[in-house]
């Protein structure tokens, strides 16, 4: 007989309503907007480290390819250049090839966006949604340029790609040959720095290879940095915020250099999404947003191991 039942304890399920209870209290004593969008679109992320799930829609009796959204984020920059103001959205997300631990296809997300906040605001309000679910002392913000110099005495912005390549290759059990710089920073940041983190800070400024949709600024060494933050919270990553890219052309350009290096991997290369660029051409308003992971969030107030754990049917026992 099939396995029909859930995986999640029912005391999880309670766990699961409550949170999401308590983050809609959260963000209307906030006056911020609860909107929704479709998690179908035909654009899609073109990030290479990202792959959405295609599904074939018909149309008029014509089969168009839609796919499940990564995140609602360019929906939800639409409806910021049309006036929605400060708005979230808890909904589904999906990317493929997603799974382990900490990963399923299918997961739910929390993503906001915050018309007139800096970067370190936007960390001020994750810091205070945190508190509520998890009181502690104030979290450090941390410098990722000071990370890499204090755990590996490397300059991140300006090492040499063939001196981190060897670096990599020193330091992990890897085979760097063919890792680029952003590859070879990531795991080091992942596998050499993460374990010795405090259980709850903040990073930011990541170099500007790792921008994706975040600006580009100097930094106070004259540095081109990424505006973006990422929350470690016991070892996991928790949330990803930026101070968003508003500039059209500038998002037009960072797309056709991620599909180049899409095409380069001879992986799968989705086309631009036009409609967000003709939002931002609109004019979307000067911002920060956040994705932040309701499953992961979970595990950490419940002590779980797995993220199957804190999913009533994850994607193996659909």
């Amino acid at each position: 007989m099939a396995d029909w039942r859930p995986a999640a304890a029912p005391e999880l399920l309670k766990l699961r309503a409550n949170t999401l209870a308590r983050i809609r209290r959260f963000f209307a004593a906030r006056d911020v907007l609860e909107v929704e969008t479709p998690l179908l679109a035909p654009a899609t992320v073109t990030d290479l480290h990202i792959d959405s799930i295609p599904a074939q829609v018909q149309l008029a009796g014509n089969p168009q390819t839609y796919h499940l959204q990564t995140s609602p984020e360019y929906a939800m920059k639409r409806l910021l250049a049309a006036g929605s103001g400060a708005c979230y959205q808890i909904c589904k997300s999906f990317r493929q090839g997603d799974t382990g631990p900490r990963h399923n296809p299918e997961f739910t997300m929390l993503e906001w966006y915050r018309p007139g906040f800096s970067l370190e605001e936007l960390m001020d309000e994750v810091d205070q949604l945190l508190r509520g679910f998890l009181p502690r002392a104030s979290m450090p913000r941390l410098n990722y340029r000071e990370l890499f110099l204090h755990h590996l005495n490397i300059d991140p912005h300006r090492i040499e790609p063939k001196a981190l390549r060897r670096l990599a290759r020193e330091t992990l059990p890897v085979n760097a040959a063919d890792l680029n710089a952003t590859d070879c920073l990531q795991l080091l940041l992942a596998q050499a720095i993460e374990p010795e983190l405090p259980e709850y800070c903040f990073i930011h400024d990541y170099p500007a290879a790792q921008a994706a949709l975040a600006k580009i600024a100097p930094d106070q060494e004259g540095e081109p940095v990424a505006r973006r933050f990422e929350l470690f919270c016991r070892g996991m990553e928790l949330a990803n915020g930026y101070d968003e890219e508003t500039d059209p052309e500038e998002l037009r350009n960072r797309f056709g250099r991620d599909r180049q290096s899409r095409t380069n991997r001879d992986r799968a290369v989705p086309e631009i999404d036009e409609k967000l660029l003709a939002a931002l051409e609109n004019g979307l308003p000067a911002c920060a947003g956040v994705a932040f992971g309701i499953d992961r969030l979970l595990m950490l107030l419940s002590g779980a191991d797995s993220i199957t754990e804190v999913l009533a049917f994850p994607i193996d026992q659909i």
